[in-house]
């Protein structure tokens, strides 16, 4: 047992034999919304470094929806370019007809959240979204919305974790109720947790609670974003990317992870850490559909690599989890901030954003033994800034939302962006296609412009099968 092992048994049992609490908590702003009299507090308040003024969005301006009633729908979770308006829901038409028509906007009840990523429940009639940096401002770090009536989302509700906050990856479980990666502690540093909920959308659990697991956590860095799920084979993987605050100022750098952990989904215990040597943020991990053996690609930040994880191999100590090598994307991807990725439902394409690259580089691993490129790596792509990828649900284009993360004077991570949701076409042979894109600069000004992160997409167009991602 190494001496780091020893130091951390005694806090990991401790922390294991006290009561263990309500794992949630839902609280309304610190300061309330008070016409006349907060709108020019929020107006007038300093960045702080780390925490922030707990203001009230400002009163949101009104807005002309649409009664346009679209077989394909995108919904995407929206910063107010100000921090001072309210975060939003943004619902647009992406039928070929009416592409890029605006549909309607759901307000959240606070401002600053800096909206992360989206998810739907499996019978689409919840979506959550996630507050990169809600903790800042001591507010709700998950936000749940009602789209029962895909055409006009309300706001439900919203809670934070007791343990956990930076809020990131989320999927929905068969049972209803959702996994979600809280990338960090609820102070904002290592380690994080993953967060359960019911079907009620209720914080049930907040991973691992054992004593191996919170061993495990405490040992080595512990900040998971990527998450994928492999309900048939009860297995879990998530990715560790960096430790939260170490991107805020005052920062000595970022604080990357080379690491995964494989979890068994039954029990939400972790079975082994798996390493990827120098990775530099492991951001992004996702289930290859199909693959027999429940291979897995993971993104390495700082090699600029795409990985290979064998959750079922073991490696020449006994360890269970090997990952190796699949495909180096070149100079052009190290370094890029964030790679992040999605993957046709037939396992046949890969798709990555390079996101200070200006990029979206395109895979065909249909012959995980030939990887062959689809897209020339020094091209120029219409894009700037590309984060959050999505395969829509006919697998026919992809969804890009052109904006990662800006902190401004409280952190050191600023990157480039247009502010566009790109709908791009999948070409016969898997590559790409740059056809249309949706603005959030112009229609947005009144709140200071828009941020879209993240989308989800709901296709209607065969009503007995909807399909919602």
């Amino acid at each position: 047992m190494t001496k780091l092992l020893k130091s951390v048994l005694p806090f990991a049992a401790l922390v294991l034999a006290s009561p263990v609490p309500d794992p949630q908590l839902s609280l309304p702003p610190l300061i309330p919304t008070i016409p006349g009299i907060t709108d020019p507090i929020v107006s007038t308040a300093p960045p702080l470094p780390v925490l922030q003024v707990p203001t009230p969005p400002l009163v949101s301006p009104p807005f002309t929806g649409s009664d346009i009633r679209p077989k394909k729908i995108g919904y995407f979770w929206t910063a107010a370019g100000d921090n001072q308006h309210a975060d939003f829901l943004a619902t647009y038409s992406l039928d070929d007809d009416t592409f890029g028509e605006f549909i309607w906007l759901t307000d959240v009840p606070s401002s600053g959240n800096s909206p992360h990523h989206l998810g739907s429940s499996l019978d689409g009639k919840t979506l959550v979204g996630g507050g990169l940096l809600s903790l800042l401002k001591t507010q709700d770090t998950a936000y749940y919305f009602d789209v029962s009536n895909p055409y006009r989302p309300t706001f439900k509700k919203s809670n934070r974790a007791i343990l956990a906050a930076i809020t990131d990856e989320i999927r929905a479980k068969p049972d209803g109720g959702f996994l979600i990666t809280y990338m960090g502690s609820a102070a904002g540093t290592a380690p994080g947790r993953l967060i359960e909920t019911n079907a009620n959308f209720d914080i049930i659990g907040q991973w691992p609670e054992d004593l191996a697991g919170q061993v495990n956590i405490l040992a080595d860095q512990f900040s998971p974003h990527g998450l994928s799920v492999d309900f048939e084979k009860n297995i879990i993987l998530t990715s560790d990317f960096v430790v939260p605050l170490s991107v805020l100022k005052p920062s000595l750098g970022t604080i990357k992870a080379n690491t995964l952990r494989l979890w068994n989904l039954s029990t939400k215990t972790i079975i082994s850490t798996i390493t990827i040597p120098n990775g530099g943020g492991i951001q992004d991990v996702k289930f290859i559909p199909g693959n027999p053996e429940s291979a897995a690609l993971a993104t390495a930040v700082h090699l600029g690599q795409v990985w290979i994880i064998y959750p079922f191999r073991y490696d020449s100590s006994g360890k269970q989890g090997v990952a190796e090598l699949l495909y180096d994307l070149g100079p052009k991807a190290r370094d890029t901030i964030a790679i992040y990725s999605d993957l046709t439902q037939d396992g046949k394409y890969a798709y990555f954003t390079l996101t200070t690259a200006n990029h979206i580089a395109a895979l065909d691993i249909s012959d995980l033994n030939n990887v062959r490129r689809l897209d020339d790596p020094d091209s120029t792509q219409p894009t700037i800034g590309p984060h959050y990828i999505k395969v829509t649900p006919d697998q026919k284009h992809i969804v890009v939302t052109d904006y990662f993360l800006q902190l401004g004077d409280i952190g050191i991570i600023n990157t480039p962006a247009d502010y566009k949701a790109l709908y791009i076409d999948i070409l016969p042979n898997g590559g790409l296609s740059f056809n249309r894109s949706i603005d959030f600069t112009g229609p947005y000004a009144n709140r200071g412009g828009a941020k879209p992160h993240s989308s989800v997409v709901f296709d209607l167009t065969d009503p007995e099968n909807p399909k919602y991602y």
